[in-house]
């Protein structure tokens, strides 16, 4: 069994600094003053001072003050969910008071990155807590490939039944029994290896998702082998629409309706070549069928190009968003507005966030139809999470320890 790297070692010798900590019991009350009145003053309740003496006290009680793993930002760690027979990790990302039947949504990291960094780089947190829906972040372990790259690429990891991709269906299925979300408002989204394995995702679980999204990715079936992958990523697996169409209906026993994609790439990705990006197109054409109709090309922004494919009923099926001049990331914009949406600015700029001015995020929710869903309760959405992790409130029950320090300054009698 695989050790946990991001395991809290307790501190054996914490309690011993106890009351250097803060720890130490309020003194006694002094006896009053010849001629005075003996009354014993309350002592002022400081929330703050007692959280401060609660984290003491967790710490010398060898429970290593219950800070979360490394790096989660404003995500939470998920330790059990299933077999998970990928062997990866899982963190979310559920707004306070979100009400049964929100959607979900499932983001997949890129190589060389973890949830919380895609998800500060994104701004999928903060758009979840204004518009009140739940977010499910796999996190690939670099014992599982030293890159952190899902391997999508890996047969054994993209099957319906096994490896990585088997992982994170558990999770979706997890998330959606204990926050009772909405199985029909399920989607996902992904940067490179991670929009990869949202293909490979869309395509072994297609029933799962209403609709997807894959920024810089590459379709289903473009490798069984990592000199495969390398060669797709370079120049792509030229192959006829209907045998990419065909790879995916042998991926699982669903016959449709397919879910919903919206594909995106940078005109001068190196790393990702925009042939994928066609020959994803190119797959997805072939699952939904001639009755979809293309649009003309239209330019949402400067250097945006957008190709739009709408089904029988008007509804957005396919699109494709070329992003002139970008290289290989997560198109962005955290100093504006969102234009089409009005969404305040979202994410940070950072290795493969590429602040170009377009804020794909907010665009990608709305193609999932969630700009606009139901707040969380309360009528309004929380505040936008911070980068700290969460601390001993958001991992402890604290009235056990607050009761006790009440007792030891005189608050409580028993």
């Amino acid at each position: 069994m695989q050790h946990d790297i991001c395991r809290i070692a307790a501190n054996p010798s914490a309690h011993r600094h106890a009351e250097a900590r803060g720890c130490s019991p309020s003194p006694m009350p002094r006896a009053a003053a010849p001629g005075r009145t003996s009354t014993l003053s309350q002592p002022r309740f400081d929330l703050a001072d007692l959280v401060r003496r609660s984290q003491a006290m967790a710490r010398g009680a060898g429970l290593g003050g219950f800070a979360g793993p490394p790096d989660v930002g404003a995500l939470r760690e998920v330790p059990e969910f299933g077999s998970n027979p990928g062997q990866l990790r899982m963190l979310d990302y559920v707004p306070d008071g979100l009400p049964p039947g929100a959607p979900l949504v499932l983001v997949l990291h890129g190589c060389g990155q973890t949830a919380a960094g895609y998800d500060r780089g994104s701004g999928w947190s903060q758009l979840a807590a204004r518009h009140g829906f739940a977010l499910l972040f796999p996190e690939q372990r670099p014992a599982n490939n030293p890159n952190r790259c899902f391997n999508w690429f890996e047969p054994g990891d993209t099957r319906r039944e096994g490896g990585e991709a088997a992982s994170i269906a558990q999770m979706l299925e997890a998330m959606l029994a204990r926050h009772r979300l909405d199985p029909a408002r399920v989607f996902v989204t992904g940067l490179s290896a991670g929009g990869a394995m949202a293909s490979a995702m869309l395509a072994t679980h297609p029933e799962r998702f209403a609709a997807g999204a894959i920024i810089a990715g590459l379709p289903y079936g473009a490798a069984q082998s990592i000199p495969e992958a390398f060669e797709a990523m370079a120049t792509g697996r030229p192959r006829p629409a209907a045998a990419w169409a065909e790879a995916v209906r042998h991926a699982s026993p669903h016959r449709g309706p397919w879910p919903r994609l919206s594909i995106w790439q940078g005109s001068a990705d190196a790393t990702v070549r925009p042939v994928n990006a066609e020959q994803i197109l190119a797959q997805w054409l072939g699952l939904h069928g001639p009755a979809i109709a293309a649009e003309a090309e239209s330019a949402p922004g400067p250097g945006h190009r957008l190709r739009l494919w709408r089904g029988p009923d008007g509804r957005p099926l396919l699109e494709l968003h070329l992003i002139e001049g970008m290289g290989h990331g997560v198109p962005i914009a955290p100093g504006t507005a969102a234009p089409a949406s009005g969404e305040p600015p979202l994410g940070e700029a950072g290795p493969y966030m590429l602040d170009v001015g377009i804020a794909s995020t907010a665009a990608i929710a709305g193609f999932f139809g969630l700009v606009g869903a139901t707040p969380a309760a309360g009528g309004a959405a929380g505040p936008a999470p911070g980068p700290a992790a969460p601390g001993l409130l958001g991992r402890l029950d604290p009235r056990p320890l607050l009761h006790r320090l009440l007792r030891a300054t005189g608050l409580l009698d028993r």
